[in-house]
């Protein structure tokens, strides 16, 4: 699932393509992605629209129209952005066409949707705190944590209280602060937090740096793949062994979400 470095990726090598253009067509092959106007409907207000940005909230990417609104895309499970060249029509749910270039939605799950939004309040109302952005602080993370006893991985998913981690960079970053992903939030000690928020930020940065993981069906706009899961420590990871100290990697379920870990770095309290 494409989460917050594969997205920032996306909205990265999109923007000098598309931004300046102006939207010219949009086929819907997959009417259930529109939402909540019928394909038609959603033509009707796009097209003709110059995309003035792109930007990015939790894992859900903003092209800023001229006409004051947002198209907002989820990609959700499954979901990529293709340019020319770099999409073989297999799977494409939506094509947008913009004077010079055109986008493939490739969604072979069919769970990515796409709708209009009039302002960032929208999205801001239904989500957390940007992990990245300077508000961010550890303080602010045992705030969250304080008085939650579910366990941590699981609030590390709740995008209402942070907006972009995932699970896979939620396991990456439980492993670098060394805390167990089954851990109550509440039990954290101030130590274990300000390492986690570290955590946090370092393999979020990392993610982006290495253009996103493709794990499967992720790809970036022009059909390439991320490398950033070659350098995951645990997600993924199960039958290998440790990088600290060679114990088996363990894959457990936390509130029913695939979690990689290693049981000696990361002791149960």
């Amino acid at each position: 699932m494409p989460e917050l470095p594969e997205v920032e990726t996306i909205k990265n090598e999109l923007t000098p393509r598309i931004v300046g253009r102006r939207i010219t067509d949009i086929e819907v092959f997959w009417e259930k992605m529109v939402r909540p106007l019928t394909a038609g409907e959603f033509r009707i207000r796009i097209v003709g629209q110059e995309v003035t940005g792109i930007s990015r909230r939790g894992k859900y990417l903003r092209l800023h129209l001229s006409g004051g609104e947002m198209l907002v895309v989820h990609l959700r499970m499954s979901g990529s952005l293709l340019l020319d060249g770099a999409s073989d029509n297999k799977y494409v749910n939506a094509i947008i066409r913009f004077d010079g270039t055109t986008i493939y939605f490739r969604d072979p799950r069919k769970f990515g949707v796409m709708w209009l939004a009039k302002d960032e309040a929208e999205l801001d109302k239904k989500l957390g705190q940007e992990p990245l952005e300077k508000d961010f602080t550890p303080r602010l993370l045992a705030d969250i944590l304080r008085k939650r006893a579910a366990p941590i991985k699981a609030l590390l998913l709740e995008q209402d209280l942070i907006a972009g981690v995932g699970n896979m960079y939620a396991d990456e970053a439980l492993f670098l602060a060394g805390i167990h992903p089954r851990r109550p939030g509440s039990s954290l000690t101030d130590a274990e937090i300000k390492r986690l928020h570290k955590a946090i930020q370092t393999v979020l940065r990392a993610g982006i740096a290495n253009k996103g993981a493709s794990i499967v069906n992720y790809y970036r706009p022009d059909g390439d793949v991320g490398s950033a899961h070659h350098e995951f420590k645990v997600a993924h990871r199960r039958g290998e062994t440790c990088p600290k100290c060679g114990t088996p990697l363990v894959r457990i379920t936390v509130r029913g979400r695939g979690t990689y870990f290693c049981p000696k770095c990361q002791l149960a309290a």
